[in-house]
């Protein structure tokens, strides 16, 4: 016997259109309504108005984004006969809480679709920043000559033989080694929760935090936001990075003591590429914005544009195998929460 009340179970959207663009087009909407109903094509953004409330009554399957409204145990009471809630992007926290897990309500997400683009953008800063790229554009533009880059050409510059340090074997973490292991890189690998023989089958090197920092001419930040990774890369281990070395940030900016990572940039001694902060959006008179060895960019690792697509297609297709009684292959436990970012 199905588990739904019919055959095509009622399928609602709650995500914030301005946010979501390209996550949902008209394609993907179809696919959903051949193995469902969509109820309506126009995606909630609050959960406490009428219209919420007629489509929570019905809704079986629910597919959710960026900007969805928190479901709480409010919000369930409202939805009586919900049993899945496909998230089309990374994490849910802040989403969702206890009592969704309390009522066996299956969750699954699109994480793993957005840790490709973060992956291939971390390819091009560490490929960049091992031919120092940005400092070339910098002294050729200003000078409108070639007198200072010529010479650095002869500098030990470039990506044959570079040492990159990897943090955290998380899903970008894992699919930026992937893409590194075509180049001449030797790769180290900080993550506790990865054995060597592990590390070995992944072609790097296990080694430790301070280890990685002292000997990587690249580190590159991959480790979750969590209470004991806070403020994890610190005045101290910044001391120990090479004269000359890059750190890239496409994590979270509240893995960084930011103050003390300020001070090495000012030093000259570093170079940074920064796509996360904390807070979100740095002050105006941060130095990040005027300090000529950092590259920042405005939290854009992440899916944008039409890699939206991929967050979609994956809700999509965990909604199908739940559908046709197939095991997910994104689910999230309750035990996984703590360990997200």
């Amino acid at each position: 016997m199905t588990q739904f009340a019919s055959s095509r179970p009622a399928i609602a959207l709650a995500m914030q259109p301005s946010r979501t663009q390209h996550v949902l087009p008209e394609a993907l909407l179809q696919r959903l309504d051949t193995v469902g109903r969509v109820l309506d094509v126009a995606p909630m953004q609050n959960f406490n108005d009428a219209r919420a409330a007629k489509l929570l009554a019905e809704t079986e399957i629910l597919v959710t984004g960026w900007g969805s409204p928190t479901i709480d145990a409010a919000v369930l009471a409202q939805a009586p006969r919900l049993k899945l809630v496909a998230h089309s992007a990374g994490t849910v926290k802040g989403l969702l809480g206890d009592s969704l897990f309390d009522r066996g309500i299956v969750v699954s997400h699109a994480a793993q679709a957005n840790a490709l683009p973060v992956a291939e953008f971390t390819l091009a800063a560490i490929i960049f920043a091992g031919k120092k790229v940005f400092r070339f554009r910098d002294f050729y533009v200003a000078d409108r000559d070639r007198k200072r880059t010529v010479p650095m050409q002869a500098e030990a510059i470039g990506n044959y033989g570079r040492t990159v340090g990897i943090i955290g074997a998380s899903r970008i973490g894992r699919r930026v080694i992937e893409l590194l292991s075509p180049f001449d890189y030797r790769i180290l690998l900080y993550d506790p929760m990865v054995g060597s023989a592990e590390a070995a089958q992944m072609g790097v090197e296990k080694t430790e935090l301070d280890t990685l920092m002292a000997s990587a001419d690249i580190v590159s930040l991959h480790a979750p936001s969590l209470p004991a990774t806070h403020h994890m890369i610190d005045a101290g281990r910044l001391s120990l990075m090479k004269e000359g070395a890059t750190f890239i940030n496409t994590a979270r900016g509240a893995l960084v003591d930011e103050a003390a990572l300020i001070a090495a940039l000012k030093t000259g001694r570093i170079d940074a590429i920064i796509d996360v902060t904390d807070p979100e959006i740095p002050e105006a008179a941060s130095a990040f914005y005027d300090l000529p060895n950092v590259f920042l960019t405005p939290h854009i690792a992440g899916a944008v544009g039409l890699e939206r697509t991929r967050l979609g297609e994956m809700a999509v297709d965990e909604v199908i195998r739940f559908v046709d009684g197939k095991p997910l292959l994104y689910e999230i436990r309750r035990e996984d929460m703590a360990r997200m970012a």
